[in-house]
């Protein structure tokens, strides 16, 4: 009944059937009468096609599905894995346009060139194809979207690995982070060391105090737009920008699909948690593609996902093994196979609210047409487990809650978290996508579209997570974010100019307080607090030539009133959430910091040493990862 391999058998000639597709599977004894009417229900709830409903709902296998209509079509069924593909006629295509048109070149027999669509076979299929090709006569064959996607990963697996690790580079390399100073950079660079050590050698009493009044001057500026940037968000603390009603108002027949990312390494752990967080996912499940990134070489992570035996929805994308190895490359490759109108990033460790995709929905559909992408909060789950874990949540909880808000009710730009938040698929491609180079892909993409006039906005939905437990662990992966700020602010900072006329003033400035801010604090904290401790224990005057009045009273504020007012936010941030219990924690804010300050000179050290190593942070270490839900926090 059905062909596997062709030119072996004789192909049957188009034949038309009025047999409906439900009917057809029922009668093949593929589908019950019960199973049938659950999806009639289903789709004239949603609008969408029955049989990706049946796919959706695990009534039907994919390749079963498809077999039955090309019977129904009256075209042959090919199995690309098994069908040898003419490599010369599939690479005369556009790889991204083959996925988006869901069709695959299979050979060329005798006059006809035979095309493999999991689409109804259509004159517009012909015309791409002739497009491509010529006048040829195209003859349609029937396949699934997943056999399209194989095919693709396979035969056009190098054009995948360029365009995932360089498709930014080679469309603009000043919005790259491959090279880590551009020339001017490294001029003035040099300029700079040359000069400090020219006039430490000439002038050093005035040196010293230029520096000391540099260095406290920034650390004075940083925590002023810090704290004025939280308080703006706390001001709006009980503004919901996405209500209730207006979720229960939506209907699944408007709802487009939507796409979500899942990049996984070494996730074996936890890849089983993480498929059933995202079965929680309040979305018609016909209308969400589930892509999870698995690199080529983690075939542990590979099996465990296989046995963990997701739904249909759920598709497995391996990422061809290349440098750099690092997730926003994974999410490239993700991009090219998303179909989605929407497109969000979960982490393997990640417990989003169930209805976040239509609260991102409803804030596109509210928003402006510049609004690019929204942001979820991020939180722990485990905030209660150590030491490290409280002052973690504090700390998240005072940037997703506050500051993030801060930055959208001011306009600013917001450099987006890791997780959790939402693209308009569009203008995520029209952006380039992420920069795989940089090892904080997410700010520094928050930032580009700022730069490129595009919003970012925030929603008030929670993505849980696992906070880290252990200190080596937490520097590993602090060290990474740092580095990552320092490329952003390098590959952003290369055009002044241009940037200036772009953003704007406004923004460029918040952009080089938030981004360039917090490294320079944390390098600056241990110098500061060094000098600071030495004066308190030898009593000595030898220190007050680098304090001028104004300059010793800056300093004084960013000792007191700064580390006081970093204390002051992170009890805050406890209020929110009514996580009362962790308040008195934020009282060791200023100890928190020192290890922040290691992070940040491991991560200059690496920056030097090798800029683009993706530092991995490990998961499933918390003993609360089979803890109860964690609905009674609200976001």
């Amino acid at each position: 009944m059905f062909v596997r391999r062709l030119g072996k058998v004789d192909e049957p000639q188009p034949v038309r059937t009025r047999e409906r597709l439900g009917e057809a599977l029922v009668a093949r004894g593929l589908l019950s009468r019960e199973q049938l009417e659950r999806a009639l229900d289903y789709q004239r709830r949603t609008g969408d096609r029955l049989g990706r409903i049946l796919i959706a709902l695990g009534y039907v296998r994919r390749q079963q599905l498809y077999q039955v209509l090309a019977e129904l079509w009256g075209y042959p069924f090919v199995d690309l894995l098994c069908e040898p593909l003419d490599l010369h006629l599939a690479r005369r295509f556009d790889p991204e346009t083959l996925v988006q048109r869901r069709c695959f070149p299979v050979r060329v027999q005798g006059s006809e060139v035979w095309i493999a669509t999991a689409e109804p076979p259509s004159r517009e299929l012909e015309e791409f194809v002739q497009a491509v090709l010529g006048p040829v006569r195209v003859r349609p064959l029937v396949t699934t979207e997943w056999d399209i996607d194989h095919a693709i990963r396979r035969v056009f697996r190098d054009v995948v690995l360029d365009r995932a690790s360089l498709g930014l580079y080679f469309r603009n390399p000043d919005e790259s982070a491959r090279q880590v100073l551009v020339r001017w950079q490294k001029i003035l660079l040099w300029c700079v060391i040359a000069g400090l050590v020219f006039s430490l050698l000439v002038a050093p009493r005035l040196t010293a105090i230029v520096i000391s009044a540099v260095v406290n001057g920034a650390m004075f500026a940083y925590v002023v737009f810090r704290f004025v940037v939280a308080m703006v968000g706390a001001q709006h603390e009980h503004v919901q920008a996405i209500q209730d009603d207006e979720v229960r108002a939506l209907r699944d027949d408007e709802l487009p699909m939507y796409t979500v990312l899942v990049p996984v390494y070494r996730e074996a752990n936890v890849v089983g948690h993480l498929i059933e967080n995202l079965r929680r996912l309040d979305y018609p499940h016909s209308k969400l593609e589930i892509l999870l990134l698995i690199e080529e070489d983690d075939v542990e992570t590979l099996h465990a996902a296989k046995a963990a035996r997701p739904p249909e929805t759920v598709t497995f994308i391996v990422v061809p093994d290349g440098v750099p190895k690092t997730k926003p490359k994974a999410c490239n490759v993700g991009l090219l196979f998303a179909r989605g109108e929407f497109l969000t990033i979960y982490d393997a460790e990640d417990r989003p609210d169930p209805d976040q995709l239509k609260k991102a929905v409803v804030a596109f559909r509210k928003g402006p047409p510049e609004l690019v992408c929204v942001q979820a909060a991020l939180n722990y789950y485990n905030a209660t487990e150590n030491l490290l874990t409280r002052m973690f949540t504090l700390e998240y909880s005072d940037w997703f809650d506050y500051v993030l808000t801060g930055l959208d009710r001011l306009r600013l730009p917001i450099p987006l978290g890791g997780t959790s938040n939402h693209f308009r698929v569009d203008r995520l491609r029209e952006l380039g996508g992420w920069d795989p180079f940089n090892v904080t892909e997410d700010a520094d993409l928050g930032i580009r579209a700022a730069a490129h006039g595009y919003r970012v906005g925030v929603i008030n939905s929670t993505t849980w997570e696992e906070a880290n437990t252990r200190v080596g662990n937490w520097i590993r992966q602090r060290s990474r974010w740092i580095k990552g700020y320092l490329q952003t602010l390098l590959v952003h900072s290369r055009h002044p100019v241009r940037l200036v006329r772009t953003a704007g003033l406004r923004n460029t400035l918040a952009f080089i307080l938030l981004i360039g801010g917090a490294p320079f604090a944390f390098l600056s904290l241990i110098p500061l607090w060094s000098l600071t401790l030495v004066w308190v224990i030898t009593r000595t005057h030898a220190f007050d030539i680098l304090f001028p009045p104004l300059v010793l009273y800056i300093s004084l504020f960013n000792l007191l009133i700064g580390n006081g007012l970093m204390i002051y936010l992170g009890m805050m941030a406890g209020f929110k959430r009514r996580r009362y219990e962790l308040i008195p924690f934020a009282l060791l804010n200023p100890f928190y910091w020192v290890l922040h300050s290691i992070a940040a000179y491991k991560a200059v050290w690496q920056l030097i040493t090798k800029p683009f190593y993706w530092e991995k942070t490990q998961h499933g270490l918390s003993r609360y990862l089979q803890s109860r839900p964690v609905a009674e926090h609200t976001s």
